[in-house]
C-alpha cells in the first residue's frame, strides 16, 4: 500500500493535494481518519491512497498505526526558508541527532533512494517545461517522523507566495506520482551522501546528470555528531543497498574529518571524495 499525506495546517500540501485529486483517478472512499476523508485510486497498476490529516506532517510518528501494510509514504508539503527562495525539493525524514521537529532522536526513516531520485528528476523536467523560476534540490535528512517504513517528502517552498502557486503545486503532484509509479521497479545500489550544505547542489547535480542515487544525506553541520551508530542507521535504513559513502570533501570541516573516517572504517563502508 502506498500512501500520500498532506496536512490541513499546510497551505502548500492542500494545494498539491487538490491538483492530485483533479489530475489523477482518486475517488473518495467510505473510510476516514480522524474525520478526514481518504481517497484511493489505481495509478500505474499500484493502489494509492491519499489522506489529509489534522496534524503537521512532521508530527506523524504514529501515522502507520492508522494504516496496514504500508510500503511507502509520500508527504506533500510546504518547505520553509528565511531566504523565501522559490524551491522544489526532495528528502527523506529522520533525525541524525536530537529530535527537535518530531520523530525520534538518532533515528531516521527508511530512505527510498530511487523514488527520491525519480521525484527530483521529475521536478526538474516539469519545471523546465513550465518555465517557472524555481530551484530543484535535494535536502539533507532532517525532521520527523522517524519511521520503519520508506518515507519521503516532496516539497514546495519557500514562502506563502510559492505555497499558493498553482503551477508549482501541480508540478510537485506530478513528481510525487512519478516517484510512486516507479517505486521498487528496479533493484539498484545507492550511496550515502555526507557533507556540504543543507541543500547540496553537488549531490543534486550528480543525481540529475549521472546514475548516482542518494539515500540519506548528512550535511556539514551534522557531521560533528556522526558516529558509527548513526552511519549504520543510515545504511541499514535505505531501501537500496548502500554501495559506498560519497563525501563532499570541501564541505566537511577539517576538525570533523578524522572522526568521520574512523566511523566509516568501523562499519566497513568504503568512500569516495568529490
Amino acid at each position: 500500500m502506498i500512501l500520500i499525506v498532506a496536512s490541513r495546517k499546510d497551505i502548500a500540501g492542500l494545494n498539491i493535494a487538490q491538483h492530485l485529486i483533479r489530475n489523477y483517478p482518486f475517488k473518495e472512499t467510505k473510510k476516514s481518519t480522524k474525520n478526514n476523508p481518504i481517497y484511493s485510486g489505481y495509478i500505474h497498476n499500484k493502489k494509492v491512497f491519499l489522506t489529509i490529516i489534522n496534524e503537521e506532517t512532521t508530527k506523524t510518528q504514529n501515522l502507520p498505526e492508522r494504516f496496514q501494510n504500508l510500503d511507502l509514504i509520500v508527504y506533500i508539503s510546504r518547505h520553509c526558508s528565511s531566504s523565501c527562495k522559490p524551491t522544489l525539493s526532495v528528502h527523506t525524514p529522520g533525525n541524525l541527532h536530537i529530535a527537535e521537529m518530531g520523530g525520534i532522536s538518532k533515528k531516521v526513516s527508511i530512505a527510498p533512494a530511487e523514488a527520491m531520485k525519480n521525484a527530483l528528476k521529475a521536478l526538474a523536467f516539469f519545471k523546465e517545461g513550465s518555465g517557472i523560476d524555481y530551484d530543484v534540490l535535494y535536502e539533507c535528512t532532517h525532521h520527523g517522523p522517524s519511521l520503519d517504513i520508506p518515507a519521503m517528502f516532496v516539497e514546495l517552498g519557500s514562502s506563502k507566495s510559492q505555497w499558493c502557486d498553482s503551477k508549482a503545486a501541480e508540478i510537485v503532484g506530478h513528481a510525487a506520482i512519478l516517484a510512486i509509479s516507479k517505486f521498487n521497479s528496479i533493484a539498484k545500489t545507492a550511496v550515502l551522501g555526507i557533507g556540504g550544505t543543507h541543500y547540496n547542489s553537488k549531490f543534486t547535480n550528480l543525481a540529475l546528470t549521472t546514475d548516482t542515487i542518494f539515500g540519506h544525506i548528512i550535511p556539514k553541520y551534522m557531521v560533528q555528531y556522526v558516529d558509527s551508530e548513526i552511519l549504520s542507521e543510515c545504511v541499514e535504513k535505505t531501501v537500496e543497498k548502500i554501495d559506498h559513502a560519497l563525501l563532499d570533501w570541501k564541505g566537511i570541516k577539517s576538525s570533523n574529518k578524522p572522526k568521520l573516517l574512523q566511523a566509516l572504517e568501523e562499519i566497513n563502508l568504503s568512500f569516495k571524495k568529490i
